[in-house]
């Protein structure tokens, strides 16, 4: 079977093998929302989280001299597959992260054992959805 192509400038009609595929119009839609898409930066948004996501932290970190809560801190970096956000605390005594034996619990130098309290999940759970459902208002606007 014969395959038949015919093109023009403002639209376009293909024929395969009995099949006929139409196109009218211009990209003048599809342009725009590529160029609203190319101004999109989601940096701006999980640079807002991140600093939200230190104040919830601090606010949610048991307090013995406080050293430990006011040790939080943020970073957003683009990675190979998109975008990423971490928090980290920097109160580090002897090798050991404190917020992470508070969160996880430790063993202590007599044999005893301190149970972790759980107090960065609680914390950080509202600002994902938070930040999940403005991300997607955000793409979606696009």
């Amino acid at each position: 079977m014969q395959r038949e192509e015919r093109r023009c400038i403002q639209g376009a009609d293909y024929t395969f093998m009995g099949i006929v595929f139409t196109h009218k119009g211009s990209f003048k839609n599809t342009d725009r929302m590529l160029q609203r898409m190319s101004r999109f930066e989601i940096s701006r948004i999980l640079n807002k989280y991140g600093e939200r996501g230190v104040a919830a932290l601090s606010a949610a970190t048991p307090v013995d001299t406080g050293k430990t809560a006011e040790s939080w801190e943020y970073e957003v970096e683009k990675t190979h597959t998109g975008w990423a956000i971490s928090w980290n605390n920097t109160n580090i005594n002897n090798g050991v992260n404190i917020a992470l034996i508070l969160q996880l619990g430790h063993g202590t130098g007599t044999g005893g054992y301190v149970e972790g309290i759980d107090y960065i999940n609680p914390a950080l759970a509202p600002l994902f959805d938070q930040l999940a459902n403005e991300a997607w208002q955000e793409v979606t606007k696009v």
